[in-house]
């Protein structure tokens, strides 16, 4: 699963962005991309909803079931 993330991130952010010029750059095109990834890209497997939106609402759901004794 970890070679997967790691082709894929690859692939997106470093074959197809093209070459950074400093350090601080890779850096901040690593965070936008976590930050994409995890948060705002549409997961199939969730129904194309992102991540986050996807847990934001199963939180909220769980708020809402009663809780037996």
């Amino acid at each position: 699963m970890a070679e997967a993330l790691n082709g894929t991130f690859k692939a997106e952010l470093i074959e197809m962005q093209g070459p950074r010029r400093d350090v601080d750059q890779v850096e901040r095109a690593i965070f936008q991309w976590v930050t994409w990834y995890t948060e705002e890209r549409l997961h199939s497997a969730l129904d194309c909803v992102p991540p986050a939106e996807y847990e934001r609402d199963f939180w909220q759901s769980m708020e809402q079931v009663p809780q037996s004794a």
